[in-house]
């Protein structure tokens, strides 16, 4: 990272540069672009045009920003005050036209955080205090209310909507429409009905990430015991630390469950 920015045939004439920024080498800027103070921006990170990047907020390398995106904001927290907060992104994010990611709160850790390699399409909406892991998906429309943590490989689908507070566990699949208002756990699938019911394990998603027959047949054991044997939540967890012995995607599973502050989703 260098103090005096890319080249300047790299950034539009028409872009508003604070002088406090900070980009680094090969970074290019659209037109009509703004980029505030306090914001720095990795290597080989391209922003479309008629975008706005506020910091404090810091950007990785090899990221992708396309046209209209709403980049580091204030939060949308009637108790915020004006204290300084943050928004990391890391490297080699694909951010597509008119998403908005704004920054934490006081009161919420200071920093919304995006990982590595994620895919934001259109329109979707990341609030205050968020967490996002790498290699996740989120399709257009989707939206993160404050203070959701997303683990990584999680496929959002269109028009998704996650409750505050709400942990989305690794691998998780989130079907097209559905509201969700409850912690879900890793591998899970959840379809619409009114709100998002778990509907099976994201079986396809494991299969492309390279878990075997093994390790998905475990998984769908852990599964059933905790949403179709009709027990208890306090006998399925026991048979969930049963299977958990032999298993470390199960062992994930179930410390998944022990350490929510919200319901589970079932």
């Amino acid at each position: 990272m260098r103090e005096a920015g890319p080249r300047t045939d790299a950034i539009h004439p028409t872009a508003v540069v604070d002088p406090g920024a900070r980009l680094g080498e090969g970074v290019r800027i659209g037109a009509f672009t703004l980029v505030g103070a306090d914001v720095e921006i990795g290597a080989g990170t391209v922003i479309g045009p008629h975008c706005s990047v506020h910091g404090p907020t810091r950007i990785g390398r090899d990221n992708h920003i396309h046209g209209h995106a709403a980049i580091g904001g204030e939060p949308q927290d009637k108790k915020f005050r004006g204290e300084r907060v943050e928004l990391v992104i890391g490297d080699r994010n694909t951010i597509r036209e008119f998403v908005t990611i704004n920054r934490g709160t006081g009161d919420g850790g200071g920093i919304t955080r995006i990982g590595d390699d994620n895919w934001l399409l259109a329109y979707t909406h990341v609030a205050h205090d968020c967490i996002v892991g790498n290699h996740c998906v989120f399709s257009n429309n989707a939206t993160l209310a404050g203070h959701v943590e997303v683990g990584d490989h999680v496929i959002l689908s269109g028009f998704v909507g996650i409750h505050q507070f709400c942990r989305i566990g690794a691998h998780a699949f989130i079907g097209m429409g559905a509201f969700v208002n409850g912690d879900v756990p890793p591998f899970v699938m959840v379809a619409q009905d009114g709100y998002g019911r778990p509907r099976g394990i994201n079986a396809e998603g494991l299969k492309r990430r390279g878990f075997d027959s093994a390790r998905t047949a475990a998984i769908k054991r852990a599964y059933r015991a905790l949403y179709v044997s009709g027990d208890s939540l306090a006998e399925a967890r026991a048979c969930i630390a049963e299977l958990a012995r032999d298993s470390d995607d199960v062992r994930a599973f179930l410390d998944f469950i022990d350490s929510g502050e919200r319901p589970l989703l079932r």
